[in-house]
Parts: structure tokens; sequence; C-alpha cells
């Protein structure tokens, strides 16, 4: 659309840049005579003011058919005359869209509700890729009926397939998490050699001058149970590296059998001075004996437990279930929570009678600050100090309740618990192991174990946990968050900002740092403590991430 002026002021020609469309030809003052141009039939005379008028009708009419048209040229359609321009132009400038489109819209939102709500059976020859559901469709030219079926049914299919290899990824990394890295093993195997052969790593830990210090509540004693000698060798080394007064560090490490040779050797032969540190095997307890805890063999000995624990995983894997949920029955179902170092932590008391105060560590964490405030802490006359999983930004770790853990249709749960009770953590908790003794706290503990065992194990889906939560109802002081970060084994989209600020890092879940599933990003907290210049390490093959 063009709009030419003539440089006399007297004419006005508008014209589609090919023939002149329209003339305007101002009429002069009235002294002078009008000219005639009889060649131009189009023309007609008119005044200034009706000129002005007109002017000021285009100024604001020519930006909405400018826009209009760029809208036309960018649908790909081509117009040459201004009654192409006028057919696409003019409903949407008076108002009048398309209702030929919009009843087709219409149909077609009609016919895909109609479509949501029948059940759609998936068959066997669904295209693959959008491109041969597109084929399909061109060579079968599809009503709008069949077409919405064919697309519920191959969108359904592709959602189940999707769930289907979520919940193998699930299995898979549960089978990744249950094994035993080799580089880990063999550091297990050459330090137990070790030990055999050399007197350095046999020697006593502590030496015998620092034995009293084991008794001392003079200082602060941390409690680690554990089987992996790389992640007590973490855990060990970041907390002295942040500890004020490591020289009143006491560290208790008590592991199995099997492993005691090695973890012996690598402490003897790395030793952590000034802090002390001990290593027990749990059959140098005298007191824990099966007399003493009988729900130890019968957790051991029952079959539905062993068949719970060391069944078939895959069991359960349905394209419908949920993925999340299905990760924490994998979880629950780790045979770590019938060994007997993941009991330990009930018997404290007496395992340790001349203690009072102690902090237990589980060995997937990680120390990034001084935990000495933890053994000044307040617990205004409870057992426990932990931090509560129900408040916190993190829909997945720390918005728990007792209703994650328990089975509330059992009526012996309903009757006893509120789904709405705020569960704690494990993993980093401060005892006041004198005001323990002064509880039934291990007798209620036993008591709920057992009746999962007489039920088939159907109060609870959650290892250890839920029969603490029980036992220690009542006995547990909340501490800061900012103490212990949860989480880092189960998801990835962690806070890296909130996890360098953390006292205490937890890697609960599968995806451990010391395994080839572990998160990049989330790594190095841990790594960056491991001693990978160390020889044994070097000749294990552990090699420092890149």
């Amino acid at each position: 659309m063009q709009l030419r002026i003539s440089p006399s002021m007297r004419s006005i020609t508008i014209s589609n840049g090919v023939v002149d469309s329209m003339k305007l030809r101002v009429s002069p003052p009235p002294h002078h005579p009008p000219p005639h141009h009889h060649h131009q039939p189009s023309a007609f005379c008119c005044s200034y003011r009706s000129l002005l008028y007109f002017v000021l009708f285009c100024a604001c009419l020519l930006p909405f058919v400018f826009i209009r048209t760029a809208i036309v040229t960018l649908e790909g359609l081509e117009c040459s005359s201004l009654d192409c321009l006028r057919r696409h132009i003019g409903p949407t400038i008076f108002g009048r869209g398309n209702n030929n489109s919009k009843k087709l819209v219409k149909e077609l939102y009609e016919v895909l509700n109609q479509v949501d709500s029948t059940e759609v059976p998936i068959p066997s020859n669904l295209p693959d890729s959008f491109h041969e559901f597109l084929s399909e469709m061109k060579k079968n030219k599809y009503d709008a009926r069949t077409f919405a079926i064919r697309l519920k049914a191959t969108m359904e299919n592709m959602n189940k397939e999707l769930k289907r290899s979520k919940l193998s990824e699930q299995l898979y990394k549960h089978y990744a998490a249950s094994s035993v890295p080799k580089g880990i093993h063999c550091l297990s195997l050459r330090l137990t050699d070790e030990y055999s052969s050399n007197a350095n790593a046999r020697k006593q830990l502590p030496p015998p001058e620092l034995l009293p210090l084991l008794l001392s509540n003079s200082h602060r004693h941390v409690i680690l149970p554990t089987d992996n000698i790389l992640a007590a060798a973490v855990v060990v080394r970041s907390a002295i590296s942040f500890c004020s007064e490591p020289k009143k560090l006491v560290f208790h490490i008590i592991t199995d059998k099997k492993t005691y040779p090695g973890m012996h050797s690598w402490f003897a032969l790395n030793p952590v001075s000034p802090a002390v540190l001990e290593v027990k095997s749990v059959n140098q307890f005298g007191w824990l004996t099966r007399e003493n805890v009988p729900i130890l063999e019968a957790i051991e000995s029952d079959r539905g437990v062993r068949s719970h624990y060391h069944g078939d995983r895959s069991v359960g894997i349905e394209a419908s279930g949920n993925v999340r949920a299905f990760a924490s029955k994998l979880q629950a179902r780790s045979p770590m929570y019938i060994s007997l170092l993941n009991h330990l932590r009930i018997f404290l008391p007496e395992l340790f009678p001349n203690l009072n105060k102690v902090l237990f560590l589980d060995d997937d964490v990680v120390i990034q600050k001084d935990l000495s405030p933890l053994f000044n802490l307040d617990l205004q006359g409870k057992v426990m100090g932990a931090v509560e999983t129900c408040k916190g930004k993190d829909k997945w770790v720390m918005s728990k309740t007792f209703k994650t853990y328990f089975n509330f249709s059992h009526p012996l749960i309903a009757e006893n618990l509120d789904p709405d009770e705020c569960p704690w953590a494990y993993g980093m908790n401060v005892f006041d192991l004198a005001a323990w003794r002064r509880t039934s706290i291990r007798e209620t503990f036993h008591y709920w174990v057992k009746e999962n065992l007489k039920s088939g194990l159907t109060l609870w889906k959650f290892g250890t946990l839920p029969p603490a939560l029980i036992a220690f109802r009542g006995h547990v002081h909340p501490i800061d968050p900012s103490w212990h970060m949860l989480g880092l084994g189960y998801q990835e989209s962690t806070d890296l900002d909130e996890a360098s600020k953390a006292a205490v890092l937890h890697y609960n879940g599968q995806c451990k740092p010391w395994l080839d599933i572990g998160f990049t990003e989330l790594k190095p907290f841990w790594t960056k403590h491991v001693n990978y210049s160390n020889e044994f390490i070097k000749n294990c093959h552990i090699l420092e991430p890149l």
C-alpha cells in the first residue's frame, strides 16, 4: 500500500504498488477556476478540510492494515491484489473471523473430549515416532474420531514404556547400590593381607597411654558403625579437619568380623593424631550376645524376613506403578537393614556404659563444620537430638509424616499412631545416654519389631527407622536443619549453595558418592577428603575424579 502526495500538494494518489487505485485532487481557492482533466475520470475534488479528515483516517487505519498484511505474509498466503487482501484482512478488521476454521477446531475438541473418557485398547502396531504417525494418518485418511483414538493409544503406550524404563532404572540402581565396587573390595583385601604380614598394621589402637580417654566424659565421643573402610576414612578425616579441638575427639569405629583386620590396618597405618580412635568388631562386645538380644536371632532366622530382604527385587515392576514408591520399596528391601551393624544404635547405652553423651554418625556422611557445639547442646531432658523431616522446602526429603513410613490401614498402627506426626532423621544424632538409661526405649523398640514379624512385615515399609520412630516418641529434641542435610543419594537437584553451608551432608539413598551412579555435581563434597595419594588406594585403582 503506497500513499503519494504531489509536490504542489494538489493531489494524493493511493496505490497497491502496481496500479493507481484512487486519486484525490484538492480544489483550489475559489478565485481560481478549477482545471479540467478529461483523461482522469476517476479523480474528484474535495476541500482541504475533507482532505484533512481523510488523511487522519488513513493514518489510523494504515498501521492495522500493515500489521495484518505482514501476518498474512507470514502465514504463507500470497496476495497480489487488493481483493485478496480484502478477503484476508477484512474479517479481522471488522471483527468477522473465519467461522469454518472455528467450527472445525470446536468439533475437534468435542471429539477429543469424547475419546478422553473412553477406554482405548492399545494395539500392537502403533507407530514409534511422530513421522510414522503422520504418514499413517495421511495414508489411511483417518476421520477425526479415528485420529483421536489412534493418538490416545499412541500416547498411552509411550507413557507406559516410559514408566517401565524408569522402574527398570531404579531396579538397576538398586543392584548397583547393593554391590561392592571393585576398588573398595580390593582395598579391604589388601589391608587385610597387610594386617597379617605387617606388625605396624596390628599395633594397638589407641596406644596404651591413651586408653583411659575412651571412657572420659570430658572428651567428645563419635560412634561410627561401618564395614566400608573408605567411607570411614572420609568421615574421620573430614571431622578432624573442621574440628577446633581435634585432641578432644574420640572415635569409636565398630565393624563386622570380616572387615575388622582391614579397618584396623587402615587406621594403624594412617594415624589420626591428635584425635583418639579405636576400632572394634561387634564380636568384641561381651554384652552383645544372642541371649541379651534375642530379637536379632529372630530377625535373621525368620523365613519371611529372609524372603523379603533377599528375594526377587524385580517382583512388583508394573508399568502403572509409581516410580518413587518403587524406589522406596527397593531401598527398604536392602539386606543392610537386617545386619547387626544397622541395629547397633538401639544398644548404645549398654555398649558404652561409661559414657554420658555421644554423637552417632552413619558412614555415608561427610563433615563440613566443627561439630563441637553439638556436644554442648541442651537437649532439655530429652534422649536424642535430631533434625525433623516434616519441615522444609524439599518436597521429597523434608516433607514427610508418619504416614510416609507406616501402614495406617493396619488396625494396630491406626490405633496407636498419628498419621500427621512429624518424623526425624537417622544419620547424625546426639544421644544423652544417661537420660536414655532411665527409659524403656529399647524394650519398646523390640516390642514393635516383634509385632511387625508377627504381622508378616505389614506394619511398615522401611527398614529400622519406623520402630525407632515409635520407641523414641516423646524423647526427641529437634535441632536446626542446617546441622544435617539429607537426600544427597536420592536426588540430583540438591541446592549446591545450601549443601556447601550444611554442617553434615548425608548421602542417604542409593547413589552413594563412592559409586559410579553417584551424582556428579554432589561427589566433590565427599571426594575432596579422599587421600588419593595413599599407596593402597592407588594400587586398587580408586581414581580421583577428573
